[in-house]
């Protein structure tokens, strides 16, 4: 859980969820979820038009809330190693230096600012926390501690956009808050060093903002680096917060990036190849849009060509003499309704649904059907071709019939990554039985969201299903994808390339490359540290030997043996 404290004034103005804090006042992300709805609270009171500047990101709240846990962790090792009960002796110094009675005002007043919930609440004054305990620690050493991380933060030039949220300037007016602070930095100079630098307490909790002064992602990366070895598990949770940051910040361009010659150094893996059979590297194929060949073959013969038995047998000649003996027609599957339905709702009234988001692997009826397909591969099989077609073993259509049947074979949550999602459109769903709707902002063109939405009105439960996506550029908005950490799911597809395989003894693999288990960890569960590919991801990482628990195998080695 990520925490730091929150003002009243902050809290009273952007409205914030109570539910989001804990009894201490501290706001809690238990996940990424979280820090994205808090950070849109605030954005959607700040003028984003005319100051874009101004916007709030969930990455930096989240590595904001990460500091601060971090650095009371550190205060609790230098306890546990080197002083016990240094907070309580440090108060009774304080109390000595500057009298009981300062120091209880500033305990109030800093209690009242950034009030512990029963205390906003209403629930129990500031001078009744302050006389009793939490889990057997008395508040006004927890109070202490806090006060101390409240100074730290308002002293990380990192977060100066975001000191609304704990502005401490009415504590410095009002109270010895600030002659507190010097006190204890005083006091623990006189106090064992600690850390991997030997640093006086305070000091060390001061240098990844004195290090890195402008960057949170710095300070964090400051962390990794000198303290790695004293946050434990929390170092895991720091990488996936640098992921965060990293997925906001990417940018996705169009056309090539810088080439870069590929390591395989951290792969384990033994090298496979299977044996070509004599006609493989004979093959000369050529590509035909399915139905745009058929229709300029109606043009070309003056007569209406749709179906793949209607292809004359002059043009399989022509094929033959030119020296080709594979035909590959792209386009032959059953396409999804909704894909073309999406493209005509943006505003392309006369667009045919993508050929790589199926609704299932049957010959496409517009296109004759099985019995055709059959006459021509017949045909052409008797002038020495081989019919060739694509697989898409990445992702299915959004209205496919695995996604009606199967919604938990695909990527998905039960909420919505990002809270400014908005599903309000038409239903793309081809029957009663389920609700499937893309996010709002496809159809203006002002977001590419990276999930739909999928309501099962049998079960009543809603998923928000992944897009497919390959991490260079944009989701395919009319995709759904697979989820291959499900071993029925990796058996489901296995079981359809073997029926295209039936088929077709030529198969051209779509986006076969994100298959590689290297890849689809980096794009779906990376490894902490290595996340940013896909936006929301970042947070359902999984570690290596974690991954390969649940996907043991290569994928395209358990094909090629399968198959064979």
């Amino acid at each position: 859980m990520y925490e730091f404290h929150v003002s009243r004034l902050a809290r009273d103005k952007y409205d914030f969820d109570l539910s989001m804090f804990s009894f201490d006042g501290n706001v809690v992300f238990t996940n990424f979820y979280a820090a994205r709805t808090f950070s849109q609270k605030i954005n959607q009171q700040r003028d984003l038009v005319n100051f874009p500047e101004g916007a709030v990101s969930a990455g930096d709240i989240n590595a904001i809330g990460l500091i601060d846990e971090i650095m009371h962790l550190v205060v609790s090792l230098y306890r546990k190693t080197e002083a016990p009960n240094v907070i309580g002796e440090a108060l009774d110094s304080l109390i000595e230096q500057h009298g009981e009675e300062k120091i209880e005002k500033a305990f109030v007043r800093f209690t009242e600012t950034f009030p512990p919930l029963a205390v906003y609440r209403g629930e129990m004054s500031a001078e009744v926390y302050l006389g009793s305990e939490s889990k057997g620690t008395p508040n006004t050493h927890i109070v202490l501690e806090e006060m101390l991380m409240s100074w730290l933060t308002n002293m990380n030039p990192a977060v100066s956009s975001f000191s609304e949220l704990f502005d401490d300037s009415d504590l410095t007016k009002a109270t010895i808050y600030r002659e507190i602070i010097e006190s204890l930095r005083e006091y623990f100079k006189q106090k064992p060093y600690f850390g991997p630098d030997n640093q006086d307490l305070i000091s060390m909790l001061r240098s990844p903002a004195v290090e890195e002064p402008h960057s949170l992602a710095g300070q964090l990366e400051y962390i990794r680096r000198k303290w790695g070895s004293l946050i434990g598990d929390y170092l895991y949770r720091l990488l996936n917060s640098l992921d965060l940051i990293k997925e906001e910040t990417k940018l996705i361009f169009g056309g090539p990036g810088p080439a870069e010659v590929p390591s395989f150094d951290s792969l384990t893996d033994e090298e496979n190849f299977s044996p070509d059979s004599d006609w493989m590297p004979k093959t000369v194929m050529i590509a035909k849009n399915s139905y745009v060949w058929l229709y300029q073959l109606s043009q070309a013969y003056n007569r209406e060509i749709k179906h793949l038995d209607q292809i004359p047998d002059e043009e399989l000649d022509k094929l033959a003499q030119w020296g080709f003996n594979g035909l590959w027609l792209i386009g032959l599957w059953e396409r999804s309704d909704a894909s073309k339905r999406i493209k005509q709702l943006c505003g392309n009234p006369e667009a045919v649904a993508s050929a790589y988001s199926l609704k299932n692997y049957s010959i496409a009826w517009d296109l004759g059907g099985e019995s055709a397909y059959e006459n021509l591969r017949n045909r052409a099989a008797q002038r020495g071709i081989r019919l060739a077609s694509d697989m898409v073993p990445n992702h299915m259509g959004i209205d496919s019939d695995w996604v009606i049947d199967h919604p938990e074979w695909f990527v998905s949550l039960p909420y919505s990554p990002f809270p400014s999602y908005s599903f309000t459109g038409p239903n793309l769903s081809p029957t009663d039985r389920v609700a499937i709707l893309i996010e709002d902002h496809y159809y203006d063109r002002t977001d590419a969201a990276v999930v739909f939405k999928h309501i099962d009105h049998g079960t009543g439960v809603t998923r928000y299903i992944y897009h497919g996506n390959d991490g260079t550029s944009m989701p395919w908005n009319d995709t759904a994808q697979l989820d291959y950490l499900n071993s029925e799911v990796r058996e489901a597809v296995i079981q359809t390339i073997l029926h295209v395989a039936r088929k077709f003894p030529i198969i051209r693999f779509d986006a076969a490359m994100t298959l590689a288990k290297k890849h689809y960890q980096r794009l779906w569960f990376p490894q902490p540290g290595s996340g940013g590919a896909i936006p929301s991801r970042a947070e359902h990482g999984l570690t290596r030997d974690d991954f390969d628990r649940v996907f043991p195998k290569e994928f395209w080695r358990e094909v090629v043996d399968r198959v064979a």
